[in-house]
């Protein structure tokens, strides 16, 4: 939490644009502007998109610095925009390009650009020789791997990129789920030898050729669909020089088109603004994702492979003065806990929430935590023993830490839950309501998206 606050307070300082002002032209509450300011809540993705709208409103630059802000490590780039005109250029069409995301109702597009991005940025932007069908489809399918398959999120009714990732049944270790693949070389490895020869004729068969139909609109307009691939291919090897086409195809027969060759002026543009670009797609892909999982939490962090987990150490050391202080057990196991074998569970699956705010973490035992994995724990099993010993935690670290300290660990507490008062926090019944009233619409959330629920422990 924080992400969206942080990069707000930094651009309303940094262009004196008062609360005030922006509350009033959001049409909300100034207090909520407050919280968000000073990182107490986070807003919404959908609420994230119309204080872009409104921040453009007032100065369109702290709109593209809030962006970038927001999205920036998500994107891997220093630059980021959104709604603001692309770069001009006096070599290629610019508008054009602005458009090919117009009426898209399905990923694939999305999928298809960034994933040439990220193989013409891996090739150092040296692009002389065709980029594959094959190799594209590699490239879409590792990009939709951590937002599907790690954090489930739904990309859209019957999507095949998404169909295809669920059929593989991928063996996924290693450097993949340890976060330390940015750049997917071992994912992209591990596609590669699959039989994926079903979902490259599928993207193919209309996914590279409507991306750069607005190039050809008047010539296109009014055809029967079922020409409309064939003429493009013959556009674009005739005008490649005239009109400019991102790509054109490595054959000027449909039947024969495996891979695509791009437009040197292209990759030069490209190449000068990449991050504005990239981010300028990750951004579309943003709203998109947006609207498939409306009650999605943190889907800006669920796009792209995450770079580093936050430390927990001060989690850490929360939960090690309570146990210091009383006599605590695991809720899963019945272990008792001590401070020398020490591991914090996040109840909620982190790759659900994609946080790690202290009111969804509980000391656990290393094995036991391992064993539980992303599943989501039996309700009737461990929920009331989870918020008893939030309660213990709470109870023990206010009468152990100085106000100010404790303050600052509860803030999370309050919000999240939202719990009116600190005093609150200590009436056992007062917080398993809170917890309740929160975390069971979240469960029922997360087992629709399909983490496993129900969860129990085995000795074994």
């Amino acid at each position: 939490m924080g992400k969206a606050g942080r990069a707000l307070r930094k651009v309303l300082e940094s262009y004196n644009i008062s609360q005030s002002l922006l509350a009033r032209e959001l049409g909300v509450e100034r207090p909520i502007v407050f919280r968000w300011f000073h990182e107490r809540t986070d807003p919404t993705a959908e609420r994230v998109v119309e204080i872009v709208q409104t921040l453009r409103h007032i100065n369109i630059s702290a709109a593209t610095d809030f962006v970038e802000a927001y999205l920036g490590n998500v994107t891997h780039t220093t630059q980021i925009n959104s709604e603001q005109k692309l770069p001009q250029s006096e070599r290629v069409n610019v508008s054009i390009l602005s458009q090919v995301f117009h009426n898209t109702t399905n990923s694939y597009k999305y999928l298809f650009f960034l994933s040439i991005l990220d193989i013409i940025a891996r090739r150092k932007f040296d692009t002389l020789s065709p980029i594959s069908f094959r190799e594209i489809v590699v490239e879409m399918l590792a990009n939709a791997w951590y937002p599907h398959t790690y954090f489930k999120l739904s990309f859209g009714r019957q999507d095949q990129v998404t169909n295809k990732l669920d059929s593989l049944n991928l063996e996924i270790s290693g450097p993949i789920l340890k976060f330390r693949d940015a750049d997917k070389k071992f994912l992209r490895k591990t596609l590669h030898y699959q039989n994926i020869d079903d979902i490259i004729n599928f993207i193919s068969r209309y996914v590279p050729f409507r991306l750069i139909r607005p190039f050809f609109t008047s010539e296109t307009k009014g055809l029967a669909d079922a020409k409309i691939n064939q003429i493009l291919v013959s556009l674009t090897y005739d005008k490649f020089e005239l009109t400019k086409p991102i790509y054109c195809f490595d054959s000027q027969k449909l039947k024969n088109c495996t891979a695509i060759v791009l437009h040197q002026d292209w990759v030069e543009y490209i190449a000068e603004n990449y991050s504005v670009i990239r981010g300028w797609v990750s951004w579309k892909w943003l709203c998109y994702m947006q609207r498939c999982n409306p009650n999605v939490p943190a889907i800006a962090n669920k796009l792209f492979p995450p770079q580093q987990r936050e430390s927990l150490t001060s989690q850490t050391k929360f939960w090690k003065l309570v146990l210091e202080n009383t006599e605590a057990h695991c809720i899963y196991s019945n272990f008792a806990l001590n401070t020398d074998n020490l591991s914090l569970d996040h109840y909620l699956p982190w790759s659900f929430v994609a946080h790690d705010q202290l009111w969804n973490l509980i000391p656990t035992i290393p094995s036991v935590n391992s064993s539980k994995s992303n599943n989501i724990p039996s309700v009737d099993k461990y929920f009331i023993k989870f918020v008893e010993l939030q309660h213990i935690g709470l109870m023990i670290s206010s009468e152990h830490l100085p106000e100010r300290q404790w303050n600052k660990y509860i803030e999370s507490y309050l919000t999240d839950l939202k719990i009116s008062d600190q005093n609150n926090l200590l009436d056992l019944e007062i917080l398993h309501s809170a917890y309740r009233n929160t975390f069971l619409p979240l469960l029922s959330l997360a087992t629709t998206q399909g983490f496993m629920a129900d969860w129990s422990y085995q000795n074994t």
